[in-house]
């Protein structure tokens, strides 16, 4: 539905090009709902490089992490904070923490790692602080969440408690900065609708990511208009 509003408000080019303005330049990493689809040119980028015309470098990976000690496989993206390549980016959209949350505690007694990733009002922990370093190097941030599954067994059902839990630290941390963005996905599945998930019922489907990628490039056709600020007072 997004994507329809958009292209039917002519939002399909970069608002930016509209305006006599230089195409934005937007940074993807995260881990697999950023990924899903990219060897097939139909991840989450494609729509946001056809929606917003902007340039968009893709370094998500599939089962990237937050915490991940292997150095070599680390540095080259399954370390989600390794993925960043400092240059001048004006967005910077990104995913994260499932994997942590699925493979690092079973989503079961998770309030450890979770707090390690980020605390319960949004101010400590390993994603604040790499927000914090995006933001101070001028980017602007969208956040995005994870799919839920609702009237539809899943192998990650049993992480809807801490989906939740995740969802609303995010937005807490997202409310202390106007240059942070959360973009929710709970609300995105109808119930019983399998036509949102690939077949292991776990990463989006190429009309997931459609969605998904509408769904930032509606928040950057809404800035657009505004200057990207490249200093700390737009943190205040």
């Amino acid at each position: 539905m997004i994507a329809t509003i958009l292209l039917a408000l002519g939002l399909t080019g970069s608002p930016a090009l509209a305006q006599g303005q230089e195409a934005p330049r937007i940074l993807v990493m995260g881990d697999s709902l950023l990924a899903m689809h990219k060897l097939t040119g139909r991840a989450v980028s494609a729509t946001l490089r056809r929606m917003t015309g902007a340039r968009v470098t893709d370094r998500a990976m599939g089962g990237a992490r937050y915490f991940y000690r292997l150095p070599i496989s680390g540095a080259i993206g399954l370390n989600i904070r390794k993925q960043y390549q400092p240059g001048n980016w004006d967005w910077v959209v990104l995913s994260g923490g499932g994997n942590d949350l699925w493979l690092g505690c079973g989503c079961n007694r998770c309030e450890r790692r979770m707090n390690r990733m980020v605390s319960r009002d949004g101010r400590r922990g390993v994603i604040p602080g790499l927000l914090s370093r995006l933001r101070h190097d001028g980017a602007r941030v969208i956040y995005v969440g994870y799919l839920r599954t609702p009237g539809v067994n899943s192998p990650i059902e049993h992480c809807a408690d801490e989906g939740d839990e995740f969802d609303r630290r995010m937005a807490r941390l997202a409310a202390l900065d106007r240059g942070l963005h959360f973009v929710p996905l709970a609300d995105m599945v109808p119930h019983g609708d399998l036509s949102y998930h690939a077949i292991d019922r776990i990463h989006p489907s190429v009309k997931a990511s459609r969605e998904i990628g509408a769904r930032v490039a509606q928040i950057i056709a809404a800035e657009a208009p505004q200057v990207v600020s490249r200093n700390r007072a737009s943190m205040e």
